[in-house]
């Protein structure tokens, strides 16, 4: 029997029954099959060696793809597993999956201690393992066989997994003498890794549960050619100098406190004003849109986030409650702001000719993420989003959302973010429980997205599981200087919490209607935008966003009083820095504005005083000349128009 196989170009090729998609590349070329690590069959990934039975779209995928290199680091993490139980007998293993760059294994050492001193023999041996070219074989196991398997092996990780699944539905995977319970897929065999770095260890609750035993994690990647590593080690470089944490703590943004607490960050002085900037720009194109600003309280009653269903999804990721002295009463800290923006709405009734209602709000929110995953700026406990919420009739959806992915490409553009993949977040179809609402509205909520999205003539990739728990939702996925991803602005259409909140609005035809509601934030968190973008530009800011615009440089004490006269005045033009009277000379003041990343450097001595100006320097072009202080603002000001 022969199927049809259709390629990405559209071309369509017939193959017998039971192609593989590594016959398919063999068909094309042997080129493209010595690179072939997987293929992605009807959207799904698979292994490259399962045979197609019937007709299908197939994706060959190679090193070059997203999905490729997934396969690839998760086929690394069950290498990094042969090796450790070569190493360490009777070590028992949790998960290993593969991340944004790598993969990880979080395993169970017994009474041994594996550290970062033990991480170069792994290496040694994952690279003699990978030499034999053992392929990853994939078997379809009963789940009686695959109980008894961990059971002699007395690995109760892999049984707590194995009894969560369904019979038939088991497979395991193995390559050389190392077989592991698994889904997969994997690549063809192991001689295509070349090259290793395992990069840390980490502690790591097993299932990321606290009350759970405290497992080993140990992190690593893997490369194809061994000149890939020696970047990427020189990009891990590059990235230690640009830590938003060391940033923070040397230019003085922002802190944290053992006595305030873990993952609560305090923004001090610079960092305030930077943060304060940012959010003034969104203001400012919010109001140009129509949206109007609003305050709601950090907590709210128990009732509140039970009927949004946060409480029901949430809860565990929450704070405890917080027990009044009235008998019976709770109140939470909010872990999101839309269920108080749904009491706005609902707190009188409604017209059609209000809509669109778009309200905004600078809403701090409050999750208890685990002390292991907290992360400077980009995981915390509080953190302050640029949350809007718009209410409109079903036929505004597509308008309304198409005018927030403009602001949105507007912001990220603004922030010198210029690669940016447009991610459709969707159900996972095999998993609706994590999900509120009826099929209908998921389907309308979703059907909306890809509508507007094709209509703006946006690139998108689509995520199975990435939606929300009460919509599906467009996410920002943004690169940065050093090529990682980060998403940050989101885009969500939600049907669900106007109908678990009731809302309504009178129609044209005097009728009672249920309006939709969008959810977005294009900066995301606060907290997690200002860590990302502190380590895109290295701390240099942009002249515009920077904590302090320009530094006032006087060559000696006698100049002192006239650097605080032009500083006043420059404050007056919305002009915002410091003058460094210190005792110090001219060339020392020069180095350490430079390592505060000042962009502008005011230098006032006796030429210019005599000439009522300052020399200017600008970070990375030097010396720009005397300019008189009118002069200065003119240009200061067209700078910051160009961005």
């Amino acid at each position: 029997m022969s199927i049809h196989i259709t390629l990405p170009d559209g071309s369509v090729r017939t193959y017998p029954s039971g192609v593989t998609g590594m016959e398919i590349a063999q068909s094309i070329s042997e080129g493209l099959a010595r690179n072939v690590l997987a293929a992605k069959v009807n959207g799904e990934t698979w292994d490259a060696s399962r045979p197609i039975e019937s007709d299908a779209t197939v994706q060959l995928l190679t090193w070059n793809d997203r999905d490729g290199k997934a396969t690839y680091w998760h086929s690394s993490a069950h290498l990094m597993a042969e090796a450790l139980e070569a190493l360490y007998p009777g070590i028992r293993f949790g998960i290993g999956p593969p991340v944004e760059n790598g993969f990880y294994y979080d395993v169970d050492p017994g009474d041994r201690t594996i550290s970062t001193e033990d991480l170069a023999a792994i290496e040694e041996k994952m690279l003699e393992l990978a030499r034999q070219k053992n392929p990853y074989v994939r078997k379809e196991i009963s789940k009686s066989e695959a109980l008894a398997y961990f059971t002699e092996k007395a690995d109760p990780y892999k049984i707590e997994l194995l009894q969560e699944l369904e019979d038939g539905k088991i497979t395991f995977y193995q390559q050389g003498g190392f077989v592991d319970l698994c889904k997969g897929p994997h690549i063809p065999d192991t001689g295509h890794i070349k090259a290793v770095k395992l990069t840390n260890v980490a502690g790591a609750y097993w299932r990321g549960d606290e009350t759970r035993k405290q497992l080993t994690r140990i992190y690593g990647i893997t490369f194809p050619k061994a000149k890939e590593l020696s970047e990427y080690l020189e990009m891990l470089e590059e990235a230690r100098k640009r830590d938003h944490r060391k940033l923070g703590q040397e230019l003085e943004l922002f802190m944290f406190s053992e006595k305030v607490g873990a993952g609560l960050p305090i923004w001090l002085p610079r960092g305030t004003v930077l943060r304060t900037r940012l959010e003034e720009f969104m203001k400012r194109e919010q109001i140009k849109r129509g949206y109007t600003p609003v305050i709601t309280p950090h907590i709210g009653k128990k009732e509140l986030y039970v009927t949004s269903g946060h409480y029901e999804k949430y809860g565990k990721d929450s704070f405890q409650p917080i027990h009044t002295p009235r008998e019976g009463e709770e109140f939470l800290l909010k872990p999101m702001n839309c269920p108080h923006h749904c009491e706005i709405f609902g707190h009188r009734p409604r017209s059609y000719k209000e809509l669109p209602l778009r309200i905004a709000e600078f809403g701090t929110v409050y999750r208890y993420e685990q002390s292991g995953e907290l992360h400077g700026l980009t995981r915390v406990r509080g953190f302050t989003q640029d949350d809007a919420h718009i209410f409109c009739t079903p036929e505004q959806v597509k308008d309304e959302f198409l005018n927030v992915l403009e602001l949105t490409q507007l912001v990220l553009r603004r922030m010198g973010f210029d690669q940016v993949t447009t991610q459709i977040s969707l159900r996972d179809p095999d998993n609706p429980g994590k999900y509120i609402g009826s099929d209908e509205n998921w389907q309308k909520a979703e059907q909306a997205i890809i509508d507007a999205a094709a209509e703006a003539g946006v690139e998108t990739v689509t995520e199975l599981g990435e939606a929300a728990f009460y919509g599906p939702k467009l996410d920002f996925m943004v690169r940065d200087a050093l090529g990682r991803s980060w998403q940050l602005g989101t885009i969500l259409v939600d049907y669900n919490l106007p109908e678990r909140f009731r809302l309504e609005y009178i129609g044209s035809d005097n009728q009672t209607h249920r309006p939709v509601m969008i959810h977005r934030a294009p900066f995301g968190s606060m907290e997690r935008f200002i860590g990302v973008l502190t380590e895109h530009c290295g701390g240099n800011f942009p002249l515009w966003l920077a904590p302090d615009q320009f530094a006032l440089l006087p060559i000696s004490d006698k100049f002192n009083d006239q650097a605080r006269d032009i500083r006043a005045r420059l404050i007056l033009e919305d002009i915002h820095g410091y003058v460094d009277d210190r005792n110090e000379s001219i060339g020392r003041k020069i180095r350490d504005t430079e390592l505060k990343k000042v962009p502008v450097m005011l230098i006032v001595g006796e030429k210019e005083a005599e000439a009522g100006g300052v020399a200017v320097r600008k970070r990375g072009e030097g010396d720009l000349g005397l300019m008189g202080l009118d002069e200065f603002v003119r240009w200061f000001k067209n700078q910051v128009e160009a961005g």
